[in-house]
């Protein structure tokens, strides 16, 4: 590698170009990649990709003029301390927010090379050339800032919502119900043939863990989502596990109480709750009649709760 010192003029160009060349693409492909769920957005990212292309244009020229048409390649990995780019674009569907504040420093990062290597020419008309850049970059950069606080259009809003219920709430609601529901049984049938809090307690931490690893890693393999478009699928899966722990360590929790009877009235208090919870957020976001999620819901948690107390009971 080299340091940054130590380019030439001729090469300072040569990175600029490549840069600016490297830019235009990853603007490319975040317009290719919100253009399904965020049009106006991608729209947006087009044209600062054409933006990028012109810059390009014009270093070229300059080059040309100065050095002649072999333009060495060296990128910006050649160079110590050189500004790196982050594959935000690698991921499907892209994250609006991460596209948005990675092209925000993107082109602080392009402004500030820039003026660097504009103080460092002594050529007058690459110097100015670069100078200009500089302060066109930090229009961009400006323009980057107030994209992130435009609002989104109806269409978008809506497509955002869409994404959202596919990439959490769908994988955290799923979590949830089988940590609320499946964990009952174990948990009080260790209470009801144990009549020990702390062997209740221990069964419904297994059971809640267990249950979270087993969830988890089945959400993350079971769709890669880049067809179906719920997001990567190891973050779908973290929140899917993360869900169904907390959904049985709710009503295991009590049982740290060494009162057995007094801390299984609690989780049963506690389990009403979740199966609520669970209610709720099937109506405000699934778009279930409140009336069908509870009986849904709380149908199969009294089953398993039932199963619970007859097999701890027998």
């Amino acid at each position: 590698m080299r340091s940054f010192d130590s380019l030439t003029e001729a090469e300072i160009l040569a990175l600029a170009i490549s840069q600016e060349e490297e830019d235009a693409r990853i603007y490319d492909d975040f317009a290719d990649g919100l253009k399904e769920n965020y049009p106006e957005q991608a729209g947006k990212f087009a044209l600062m990709r054409q933006e990028e292309d012109s810059h390009r244009h014009r270093l070229l020229d300059l080059y040309r003029s100065r050095f002649g048409e072999h333009v060495p390649l060296i990128r910006r990995q050649d160079v110590k301390g050189f500004v790196r780019r982050r594959p935000v674009w690698l991921s499907r569907p892209l994250g609006l927010k991460a596209v948005q504040k990675a092209a925000e420093l993107m082109e602080i990062e392009t402004q500030r090379f820039y003026e660097v290597a504009a103080r460092r020419s002594s050529d007058a008309g690459i110097r100015q050339l670069l100078g200009d850049l500089a302060e066109e970059e930090r229009h961009h950069a400006h323009a980057a800032v107030q994209m992130a606080r435009t609002e989104l259009s109806e269409g978008e809003s809506a497509r955002q919502k869409r994404l959202f219920v596919l990439q959490v709430i769908q994988p955290g609601l799923a979590g949830l119900m089988d940590g609320s529901v499946s964990t009952l049984a174990p948990l009080f049938a260790a209470a009801f043939a144990t009549h020990s809090s702390t062997d209740a307690f221990r069964v419904g931490l297994a059971a809640s863990i267990g249950a979270g690893i087993s969830m988890g890693f089945a959400e993350a393999l079971s769709d890669d989502g880049s067809l179906t478009g719920r997001g990567h699928p190891w973050a779908r899966g973290s929140v899917c596990g993360l869900m169904t722990a907390i959904g049985g360590l709710g009503h295991s929790l009590p049982y740290l109480i060494s009162d057995v009877r007094t801390a299984t009235w609690i989780a049963v208090a506690v389990v009403m709750v979740e199966l609520g919870v669970i209610s709720w957020i099937r109506r405000k976001f699934m778009d279930t009649p409140l009336s069908s999620a509870i009986v849904q819901v709380v149908l199969g948690g009294l089953l398993v709760f039932a199963v619970g107390i007859l097999i701890g009971s027998s």
